[in-house]
């Protein structure tokens, strides 16, 4: 009984400095999982991967229990990892850390051989966790595009006329845009999660669950880009009305559904290859564990409970690691940052070296989304040449969920896709600064065509990698005590008759002209 009483007080107490510690992760995670259907399976993953560890019980029976005190080296790991992605605003690193620390915490408890059968429940929980914004927009805009053409390659078989302009396709007088939320990505994250479960079921080879779970991005793919067509084919037949609503919640559904079902279909299949191996059902697995815990109890194994809730001195130690950590990542993630005093963007000049600017308001929704605390978007034109549109955002601190956002997320959509992305040096006044190295990019609709310039201004640092905009606000956190900093991008139209040589130009004449300015708004 004291070991249970010590073993439930010890619990409750880590969950208790857990929880304080990563209140805003699991607090994004819930808002993930309740705000977006792209992740609205990771409620369920926690449960699952529970029920999972249930059922492995009777192997953990008979698992030798030497409590390993390499748990705390792992929870040290995964500690470290909370600094690290408190400093750079990474979500998915304090996801990532708060995963580490619990499974150091299942070796403290069962032992490295205890916490190795229960391997698969651990890293199932993963599933549950978002993927990066950087890397879910890129996905996003490719599954766009995927979807797209599959889209239009069905409309064209069954002879509707369609065309394509990234991700717009047009029936002529009416226009389809296959939107982010239509890319795929709400299918592909469940589906692979489905076939992961699929394949841990599936007694036999690991050739075959491998295939298993690697076919969910294609199924989901090919069933999306089927479903995109079909919602073509209705707007051809019954108009606009038909992609909106109840149908194309009905048509999500619908084709979910069949994409687990050829899942299902295809571990038939699979099953009948090759070497035939006996399989078991849920139920027979289960049936089979109750059998094997009798079994084990004839024989004089020990109680299982007993096990679990007699703590060794490594499970017990932990507390006194997280409670005096917990004390230190209040002091210092909570420290006031002093970036210098700056102008503010509404003082930003409106006539530079000739070019003359004209501000122009940021929608409310954009301003909510992007989070700033300070802003400037004007069109600027040199004469009667096509304008070139200046948007810059300061963030004063950069802490998580509030930083500045790549533009290569964003420039995709609304028909437009990147086509290239390069890197290049601005030659500044000599004598002032060295070169301003920016990311250029080529953006395509169709005939249309338009370039943008952008980089990143972070404290003394001209930035073109979002990856060095992450690794420096984590040194700068702890070394000037500051993580403000910016965003800064320009963009201009090729106009009939220009060549891109024209608009290159134009846009670096502008640039190194705000860049001048800009330091008095966005300060070394």
């Amino acid at each position: 009984m004291t070991g249970t009483r010590s073993f439930l007080l010890t619990s409750v107490l880590i969950v208790a400095l857990l929880i304080y510690m990563y209140a805003e992760s699991l607090a994004f995670l819930f808002i993930r999982w309740f705000g977006t259907d792209d992740y609205s399976h990771g409620i369920f993953v926690p449960f699952i991967s529970a029920f999972l560890i249930w059922q492995s019980r009777n192997r953990l029976l008979q698992v030798p229990r030497n409590k390993s005190w390499w748990g705390l080296v792992v929870i040290t790991a995964g500690l470290f990892l909370y600094v690290v992605g408190e400093l750079s605003t990474l979500f998915v690193v304090l996801h990532a850390s708060l995963w580490i620390v619990m499974v150091g915490l299942a070796v403290t408890l069962l032992g490295i051989r205890g916490t190795r059968a229960i391997a698969f429940p651990l890293g199932y929980l993963l599933t549950a966790i978002p993927l990066p914004t950087f890397f879910y927009a890129g996905l996003s805009s490719q599954l766009q595009l995927w979807s797209s053409s599959l889209g239009v390659g069905c409309l064209q078989l069954v002879g509707v006329m369609a065309f394509q302009e990234g991700n717009v396709i047009d029936l002529g007088p009416v226009q389809l845009q296959v939107v982010e939320a239509c890319s795929g990505i709400r299918y592909l994250l469940p589906l692979i999660s489905l076939a992961l479960l699929c394949a841990y079921s599936f007694n036999d080879q690991m050739w075959k669950r491998a295939v298993l779970v690697l076919s969910a991005i294609p199924i989901s793919i090919v069933t999306n880009g089927f479903r995109i067509g079909m919602i073509g084919v209705l707007v051809e037949l019954y108009g606009k009305g038909a992609a909106e609503g109840f149908y194309h919640l009905f048509e999500g559904w619908v084709v979910f559904m069949v994409s687990f079902g050829l899942l299902l279909m295809e571990m038939s299949l699979l099953g009948k290859l090759g070497v035939a191996v006996p399989r078991q059902s849920w139920s027979e697995r289960l049936t089979l564990r109750h059998q094997e815990l009798d079994a084990g109890r004839e024989v004089g194994l020990e109680n299982p409970a007993g096990n679990v809730f007699s703590p060794g001195p490594a499970y017990l130690c932990s507390v006194a690691l997280f409670a005096p950590f917990t004390l230190f990542s209040t002091t210092v993630m909570d420290r006031e940052e002093v970036p210098p005093p700056r102008a503010t963007f509404v003082d930003f000049p409106m006539q530079i070296d000739g070019w003359q600017g004209e501000p122009a308001p940021l929608e409310k929704q954009y301003i909510d989304a992007l989070r700033f605390d300070d802003y400037v978007l004007a069109d600027y034109r040199w004469g009667t040449q096509h304008p070139v549109n200046f948007y810059a955002a300061y963030y004063r601190s950069q802490r998580k969920g509030q930083s500045a956002h790549s533009p290569q997320s964003c420039l995709p959509g609304g028909g437009w896709e990147i086509g290239s992305l390069t890197q290049q040096e601005l030659s500044m006044s000599p004598g002032v600064t060295g070169p301003l190295r920016v990311n250029r990019a080529v953006i395509q609709k169709g005939e249309q065509k338009q370039i943008v310039l952008y980089w990143f201004k972070q404290r003394d640092r001209n930035l073109t990698d979002e990856y060095l905009v992450k690794l420096y606000l984590l040194w700068d956190a702890f070394s000037r005590q500051r993580t403000d900093g910016a965003l800064v991008r320009l963009a201009s139209l090729v106009g009939p008759g220009e060549s891109e040589a024209v608009v290159d130009q134009r846009l670096q004449e502008l640039a190194i002209a705000v860049g001048r300015e800009l330091t008095r708004f966005v300060p070394n």
